[in-house]
């Protein structure tokens, strides 16, 4: 069995995050959204589960970072290509993220980082296996 991956992220506004990461062309499935939470399908096996503010604290009794001044975390996500990176960008940038930092080509490798709406950090990186250095 394959494993799964369901990330939880906490949204300020769960209407606008659903907008933003449809603009990215993701879907949602629907059997595990309602109007506290909506699940972003990444693939057959990832997930993220974008959750309301008040639904996350249903699942710690911690703080809700401030992605303002903190980070806690960096999701990778891979690309089948420089363009497929490149296109999740831009439409990222069109809906309202901004740029984490420059992009970074080594040849084998490249990536790109965005902040989504509410600060979570998303980098796209391509990567050509055939062409890593030895």
């Amino acid at each position: 069995m394959s494993r799964m991956i369901f990330v939880n992220l906490p949204v300020r506004d769960l209407p606008k995050t659903r907008a933003f990461y449809g603009a990215l062309g993701f879907g949602f499935n629907e059997h595990f959204s309602d109007d506290t939470a909506a699940c972003l399908v990444i693939s057959e096996t990832i997930f993220a589960m974008l959750l309301t503010h008040d639904k996350f604290k249903q699942f710690t009794k911690r703080a809700i970072m401030d992605t303002s001044t903190h980070v806690e975390v960096l999701n990778a996500l891979s690309c089948e290509s420089r363009d497929e990176v490149d296109r999740l960008m831009s439409a990222a940038l069109a809906a309202g993220g901004e740029e984490a930092r420059d992009a970074e080509d080594m040849g084998f490798m490249y990536h790109r980082a965005f902040n989504d709406l509410d600060g979570h950090t998303w980098e796209l990186m391509w990567m050509d296996p055939a062409a890593i250095p030895g």
